[in-house]
């Protein structure tokens, strides 16, 4: 396969641990890549790897993946004698040339087809990364917690759909107090729900005891015991999103490195507090990682 001579779309200041991963991607492109393999070569467990990745980056594993597939066809499809979509379709390893052709105008804004009649310019934009500079705190004691079980509703995100998680929220909220709900607080829990694309499940819920019957569309998860590092997050008083979303590479990449810490592979959760207003300055909540104690 020819080399694609356009630069990745991360800065060298932001590769540290995960550089051996994007390289292994550069130099493999085009074979059966997963997150369980990608999660080898960095030396983590699948869910530290997948975690750590996407709030590093911003998108998951396997979306970057398909990303810099995608960045490969358009290349080609500039050359003097391009391949037909369905090659590129199948060597980028979609299903389908319809598949191909939807994801390429996502990325690229117009269809293949239109892409390769023009003279495209390749320079790609350097992830964004937001200029939020949120105050995370370690707490200095880890969190122990037996097993319990949260309730609220689920559902599976991945890069194309991930925008769709505070809609979990209000869905919870208007069905409030739950039966057998233990207290005022509440928990977003994450799990991996697919290993090779590195979809996880988030479920937005309160702590609940005993088999009442639940709202309609609402699951339980139980989150088995163990040991939480606990990361608070000290909001300023503005718009929730980009904090927690420049909060993330921290407690993932640096924050846990840091400490020595072991993430095991099992359920992490945010933890709000009772009464939680995410736009009051002042206002936190706590992100716990399951590790080793």
């Amino acid at each position: 396969m020819t080399q694609v001579p356009i630069r990745p779309r991360i800065r060298a200041s932001e590769l540290d641990f995960l550089a051996e991963v994007l390289a292994h991607i550069e130099a493999h492109l085009f074979e059966a890549l997963s997150v369980a393999r990608l999660a080898e070569v960095a030396g983590f467990s699948h869910w530290h790897f997948s975690r750590a990745f996407t709030a590093r980056f911003g998108e998951s594993a396997m979306g970057y993946v398909r990303g810099r597939r995608l960045d490969a066809a358009a290349f080609r499809l500039a050359s003097a004698v391009p391949p037909t979509l369905i090659e590129l379709a199948f060597d980028c390893g979609f299903e389908s040339q319809e598949a191909f052709s939807r994801a390429f105008r996502r990325r690229f804004g117009r269809p293949p087809g239109q892409f390769k009649t023009c003279t495209p310019r390749l320079d790609l934009q350097e992830t964004k990364m937001t200029d939020a500079r949120p105050r995370v705190e370690r707490l200095p004691e880890l969190l122990r917690r037996e097993a319990f079980t949260v309730a609220g509703p689920r559902a599976v995100f991945d890069d194309e759909n991930k925008h769709g998680i505070p809609a979990l929220w209000p869905r919870l909220v208007k069905c409030l107090p739950l039966a057998g709900q233990v207290d005022g607080r509440s928990y977003g829990v994450c799990w991996m729900a697919d290993k090779g694309q590195g979809s996880i499940n988030y479920l937005a819920g309160v702590e609940v005891t005993g088999e009442a019957a639940l709202p309609p569309g609402f699951e339980r998860v139980t989150v088995p015991a163990n040991a939480y590092a606990v990361f608070r997050l000290h909001l300023d008083g503005t718009a929730l999103h980009p904090q927690v979303q420049a909060a993330m590479p921290i407690v993932w990449g640096s924050g846990l490195n840091e400490a020595g810490l072991k993430v095991v592979q099992a359920p992490d959760f945010e933890l709000y507090p009772e009464d939680f207003y995410p736009n009051v300055k002042g206002a936190y909540f706590d992100i716990c990682v399951p590790v080793e104690a």
